[in-house]
C-alpha cells in the first residue's frame, strides 16, 4: 500500500510539465536540481535553530529586555496536591463555589486555601512580559536576518525585478548554493515554530470574527488564534517543500522575502510594546501596517498570484495538478492575508481614532 501510494505521489503529471520525467532532473552539466529527500535535513536544521534560540534568548534577549526596563516577575508556585493538580488539569481552572467546597472537604483544608491554590495556579499559566519579550526577540532576529540575507541574494537576480524571468527556463532551472540554503533555512524554521507551539504564548481571538473571503475561500476564526499560526505555518512548510519538488524555486524565494520583510517590523513593535516605549511601539506598528499592506494585500496578489496563476498559461496549454495544489495554498494563504489584515486595519481604526 505504501508503495502504491508513494508511486501515485510522485506520479510525473502532478509535479511537472507534461513530456518531462524525474530522470530529467538528474545533475548534469554543471546544473543542478533540488530533489526532495533533500528535505529530510530541515527537520535536524529545525533543532539546530531551537538551539540558537535557547542562547539568543538567554544571552542576548534576556540583557536586552533588563535594559529596557523589563523585569522578570517570579510567581508564587502553589503548594503541591495532586487532588487539586488533577482537577486543574482534567476538570477546571476555575471550579464554582460547590465545587470549591467539595474540593476543600476532600483535601481536608479551607476553602480559602483552595481559592488562593487555584489563583496561584492560574497565574503560572500566565505567560510573563519577559518571555512574551523573548519569543519576540527571536522572530524578530530570525525576520530581520532572513530579510537582509534574502535581499543580498536576490537582489541581483533578473526575475527579482521581472516576475516573468522566474518561468524562464522551466522546469530546467538550476538550484544555486544560496537558494538551497535560504529554502532550508525557512522550512526549518517554521518546523521548529510547529514544535514549541504547545510552550508557547498562546494569543487568544474574538470567536464571532470571521475570516474575510480571500478568494474562493471563506474561513471561520477559530476561538484562539494561535490556531491560526499552525494553519499558516503548515501551509508555509507545505508550499515551500511543494515548490522545492516542482522547482518553482525562483517564486518561492520571492514569496519567502515578502513575507519577512514585514514581520520583523511587527515584532520589534510588540518588544517595545512589553518595554512600555509607547511612542517607538505606535511608530513602528504603522510601519509594519504599511509594509503589511503593500506587500500581502497589494505585491502578493497582483504580482505573485498573478506570476502563479496566469503566467504559467503562456508556457503550457495543459496545467499539471501541482498547478492546482500551489495555487489553492498561495489562495488560502491570501485568505488569512486578508483575515489579519482586517484586524489590523481595526487596530489602526481605534489608535486613530480612538487615541
Amino acid at each position: 500500500i505504501l508503495k502504491t501510494l508513494n508511486s501515485w505521489f510522485w506520479w510525473e503529471n502532478i509535479w511537472m510539465p507534461i513530456n518531462c520525467t524525474w530522470a530529467d532532473f538528474v545533475d548534469r552539466d554543471g546544473l543542478v536540481f533540488p530533489k526532495p529527500h533533500q528535505l529530510y535535513a530541515t527537520i535536524p536544521y529545525a533543532f539546530v535553530l531551537l538551539i540558537i534560540r535557547f542562547f539568543s534568548e538567554r544571552f542576548v534577549a534576556i540583557p536586552l529586555a533588563k535594559a529596557l526596563g523589563i523585569k522578570n516577575v517570579r510567581r508564587v508556585k502553589p503548594q503541591p496536591n495532586p487532588v487539586l493538580e488533577s482537577y486543574f488539569r482534567e476538570c477546571s481552572r476555575h471550579p464554582s463555589q460547590s465545587e470549591i467546597q467539595g474540593l476543600a472537604k476532600k483535601c481536608n483544608c479551607t476553602i480559602h486555601l483552595v481559592e488562593k491554590w487555584f489563583r496561584r495556579r492560574r497565574n503560572l499559566e500566565i505567560p510573563t512580559v519577559l518571555r512574551k519579550f523573548r519569543e519576540a526577540f527571536w522572530r524578530f532576529l530570525f525576520y530581520l536576518t532572513s530579510s537582509i540575507v534574502g535581499f543580498i541574494f536576490l537582489y541581483d537576480k533578473p526575475w527579482f525585478y521581472d516576475i516573468w524571468q522566474t518561468w524562464v527556463g522551466y522546469p530546467f532551472q538550476t538550484l544555486l548554493p544560496s537558494q538551497y540554503w535560504y529554502y532550508m533555512a525557512e522550512i526549518g524554521f517554521y518546523w521548529s515554530l510547529l514544535f514549541t507551539l504547545g510552550i508557547d504564548n498562546k494569543r487568544k481571538a474574538n470567536p464571532r470574527e470571521l475570516y474575510v473571503i480571500g478568494f474562493f475561500f471563506i474561513f471561520f476564526c477559530p476561538p484562539q488564534d494561535f490556531m491560526a499560526h499552525v494553519v499558516h505555518h503548515l501551509v508555509a512548510i507545505g508550499l515551500m517543500s511543494g515548490s522545492w519538488c516542482g522547482n518553482y524555486v525562483r517564486l518561492g524565494s520571492l514569496v519567502i522575502f515578502m513575507h519577512d520583510t514585514a514581520d520583523f517590523w511587527l515584532e520589534a513593535a510588540k518588544m517595545f510594546n512589553y518595554a512600555r516605549w509607547e511612542k517607538t511601539c505606535n511608530m513602528l506598528f504603522i510601519i509594519f501596517s504599511i509594509a503589511f499592506f503593500i506587500t500581502r494585500i497589494i505585491l502578493f496578489p497582483f504580482w505573485i498570484l498573478r506570476a502563479t496563476l496566469y503566467q504559467p498559461t503562456y508556457y503550457s496549454t495543459t496545467p499539471v495538478i501541482a498547478y492546482f495544489l500551489f495555487n489553492g495554498m498561495l489562495l488560502i494563504l491570501q485568505g488569512l492575508h486578508l483575515y489579519w489584515g482586517y484586524l489590523i486595519f481595526k487596530i489602526l481604526k481605534r489608535f486613530v481614532f480612538l487615541k
